[in-house]
């Protein structure tokens, strides 16, 4: 499915509407800030229980979000009083603040408990900085700390600032729901005061909210209650897409009431910036001359070209530098593709501008896109939101053809793209006009996993041996960008825990090779030793194996019988799975599982269990095949999934033979 008829769909379930605020000359007034704790409500001390929120084991009593936009240093303020209800509310004693290294720090952490008696104790201890993987593999930093003497009824409150990196006021948004209930939540945003012009969307707010707007003195305010606990569950599309929240755009480009026109003149203003760039300069020829051959086919210049490029040093994926460590090495952006082919170095974007000047010195037909990924949020042309445009791309025809480049994304190889803009809509930059175009579609078979293992039972039941995993293209660009700045021992951790998460029971797993993770050429091949104790159980005269060695991730997935938001995978994927098992010498296997063999459109599944010469042999695959589906066929998924579970649940009847029997 498209990420436009996945848009279609997805705004029939959400309302958007749009706001747009305008600046005056005259100076604003700061917005507040949240600098102390606030005064102790008696009545919060005695609630016990909330009705809009039954059974919660916490609510949020009150939260506040202050961003300050109006300097070069941005700056966010937030604020949190949390009511524990229940036992089960003590974990939200122990905090853990999300952030990206890359957009800025937190600092200034003050916290305290409120016991119910009204008793106040200061939070004085530690506060830790620690790596965080949420859903989807996603990587964040933390600041995690634990407030103390947590009970049910009292109250923990902190508050603390998120200090931005400079120029990060284009990113602003207000995420207003949470895991828990939110009694009530104050928002605030002094916005830029430059060229650039401010608009917001919003999404999901409570039916009775008001709409945020900006007062007299330009600062935007909105003021919520009662908000529902946000519901978190397998496979379904980005947290913040689904969310009650507010979008702000800062742009250069002035809001128009036609989407038309409005892209018309984005498309000529980026028109504009890439032919300064990359437009008649001589150096791009004399490069194309020393790559490529006269006599090389069409598609091996386009290859040689992408490989020459990712040849460059790439300083968007460069561990970040401090302000000083930057104005040391005084390496300023380049003004056009001359700078970026004397000096050897450029971030993504004017590397990705850079293959398009070398294809067109080529002589071939190519164009500039901007596109929207789809990691955090979808993207609509309808709201008018050209900074989301992020993400750069060459657009090559050949051969009546579209061919989608990104050779400045790391680990990407030709003619692939990330995952995060498959399937998705971009802005194709032409002097003679822009135009909408759709970048392909990803298939299960661009993101496969194929597990091959080798293992011998041991009479005692236990299975050890060895294990090849190859991951490909998409799988393999995505888990390498994952990785790239972990160390080597980071990283064998990090594989030798992902196949244990695969293995239903307890497993030692240890990675016996290196591998090549910066090579995006091949495939990502991990090689593993494991040993599975007891995986074979006595059962009378028998010993009973189960079928399904890999399956641990899909045996709980779709658990509940009820669902609330669409199924959505960031691309589709296929695993396949050879297990060779050598029995013991006088073993013989006495009973072998059905198979099963579905090849639907959505999802395939094939299971097959074998005597192989006296020794067991399994194959297994899972092929998921869509990117959305609407909450009218997670019955029918769910069914499907029960299915494969209850495949991958038979057993395997071994006969240990008279002797050992009788022992």
């Amino acid at each position: 499915m498209s990420i436009d008829r996945l848009l279609r769909y997805f705004l029939s379930l959400i309302v958007i509407s749009m706001l747009v605020g305008a600046w005056s000359p005259q100076s604003a007034s700061a917005a507040a800030s949240v600098t102390s704790f606030r005064p102790i409500d008696p009545e919060e001390l005695k609630m016990t229980a909330e009705p809009l929120a039954p059974g919660a084991p916490a609510i949020i009593l009150s939260r506040e979000v202050d961003r300050d936009d109006s300097t070069a240093t941005r700056h966010e303020y937030d604020y949190f009083r949390i009511k524990i209800l229940k036992e089960e509310g003590r974990k939200y004693g122990d905090v853990e603040i999300l952030y990206n290294k890359e957009g800025g720090n937190i600092i200034g952490i003050h916290a305290r408990t409120i016991k119910p008696d009204g008793t106040i104790v200061k939070f004085d201890d530690k506060v830790f900085t620690k790596s965080v993987v949420k859903a989807r593999g996603i990587k964040y930093l933390a600041k995690t700390f634990t407030l103390p003497e947590i009970s049910p009824g009292c109250i923990i409150e902190y508050y603390y600032t998120l200090d931005m990196r400079e120029e990060s006021f284009y990113d602003s948004h207000w995420i207003l729901s949470s895991e828990l209930f939110t009694k009530a939540a104050n928002f605030s945003l002094k916005p830029y005061p430059t060229e650039y012009h401010l608009s917001w969307v919003w999404q999901n707010l409570p039916p009775d909210a008001p709409q945020p707007a900006a007062g007299p003195d330009h600062i935007v305010r909105l003021q919520v209650a009662n908000l529902p606990a946000f519901q978190t569950e397998d496979m379904m599309p980005p947290e913040n897409e689904l969310k009650a929240r507010v979008d702000f755009d800062y742009s250069l480009d002035t809001p128009d009431s036609d989407a038309n026109h409005y892209w018309s003149g984005v498309g000529k203003r980026l028109d504009g910036y890439l032919e300064s760039f990359i437009g008649k300069h001589k150096a791009a020829e004399q490069a194309v001359g020393e790559i490529v051959g006269p006599n090389d086919p069409p598609e091996v210049k386009l290859q040689k070209l992408y490989a020459r490029v990712q040849q460059l040093r790439n300083t968007t994926y460069e561990v970040e530098k401090t302000e000083e460590e930057s104005k040391r090495s005084k390496e300023k952006e380049p003004a056009n593709v001359d700078d970026v082919l004397k000096r050897g170095y450029a971030n993504r974007k004017d590397l990705n501008w850079l293959y398009l000047a070398l294809v067109r010195a080529a002589g071939f037909e190519a164009y500039g896109v901007w596109a929207a990924d789809r990691e955090e949020y979808f993207f609509n042309p309808s709201l008018m939101q050209s900074e989301r445009l992020s993400s750069s791309l060459v657009l090559i025809k050949l051969n009546g053809k579209d061919i989608f480049c990104n050779p400045g994304a790391a680990f990407t190889p030709y003619g692939q793209l990330p995952w995060a803009i498959t399937g998705v809509s971009g802005l194709q930059i032409d002097k003679k006009g822009s135009a909408w175009v759709q970048t392909w579609a990803p298939t299960s078979a661009q993101a496969q996993t194929e597990r091959r293992a080798t293992l011998t039972l041991s009479d005692s039941g236990d299975l050890e041996g060895t294990l090849t995993v190859t991951h490909t293209d998409i799988r393999a660009a995505h888990l390498r960008l994952s990785e790239q700045h972990a160390d080597e021992t980071e990283r064998k951790t990090y594989l030798e825990t992902s196949i244990k998460e695969t293995i239903p029971s307890t497993s030692e797993v240890k990675l016996t090779n290196q591998p090549a993770w910066t090579n995006s050429a091949v495939p990502l091949v991990a090689e593993f030793k494991i040993k599975i104790p007891a995986w074979a159980s006595g059962a009378g005269h028998h010993f009973i194996v189960p079928v399904g060695l890999f399956t641990a991730r899909e045996k709980h997935i779709f658990d509940h019988a009820e669902r609330v938001h669409p199924i959505y995978v960031e691309y589709p994927y296929s695993e396949a799975d050879d297990i060779n098992i050598q029995i013991p010498a006088g073993w013989r296997i006495s009973s072998l599982p059905q198979g099963r063999d579905d090849t639907g459109k959505s999802v395939s599944y094939t299971l097959k269990a074998e005597d192989k010469n006296g020794n067991l042999h399994v194959s297994r695959t899972l092929s998921v095949n869509f990117l959305l589906a609407g909450v009218e066929y997670y019955s029918a998924l769910r069914d499907y999934f029960q299915q494969i579970k209850t495949s991958d649940d038979q057993q395997i009847v071994l006969d240990p033979g008279t002797a050992r029997a009788a022992n």
